[in-house]
């Protein structure tokens, strides 16, 4: 979870900037750490860890607390990645399909909390 709250508009506002093709680097960063916000917020949890290097990563999802190691589910994606499947803009079995989403353990499929409503 970032380590400050992001706001609606700063975090909208990045996201649209990303949807128009112009986002810098740091509002990439805002709008993929607003996403994982929300994820978090709709699946509080410790079960699964959603990464998204090098901007975030986040514990969500009920279920077995994990507290070192590599954790039993893990779901690994790039930034324009994150976005296209938190926002609906591609499907996760597509992105998964694809091999743009790396998901292990049996709890991974998080497509059932997709897409968040920013």
């Amino acid at each position: 979870m970032p380590a400050r709250r992001i706001d609606v508009a700063e975090g909208r506002a990045a996201l649209a900037a990303v949807a128009a093709g112009d986002a810098s680097r740091p509002a990439t960063a805002t709008g993929v750490r607003y996403l994982l916000q929300l994820l978090d917020e709709k699946a509080p949890g410790n079960s699964v860890e959603v990464r998204v290097p090098p901007f975030g990563a986040v514990q969500v999802v009920q279920g077995p607390r994990h507290t070192r190691g590599t954790p039993p589910n893990v779901v690994e994606m790039d930034a324009q990645t994150w976005i296209a499947v938190a926002t609906g803009a591609q499907q996760w079995s597509d992105a998964i399909a694809d091999g743009h989403i790396v998901a292990s353990g049996t709890r991974a499929d998080i497509s059932a909390l997709l897409p968040l409503r920013p």
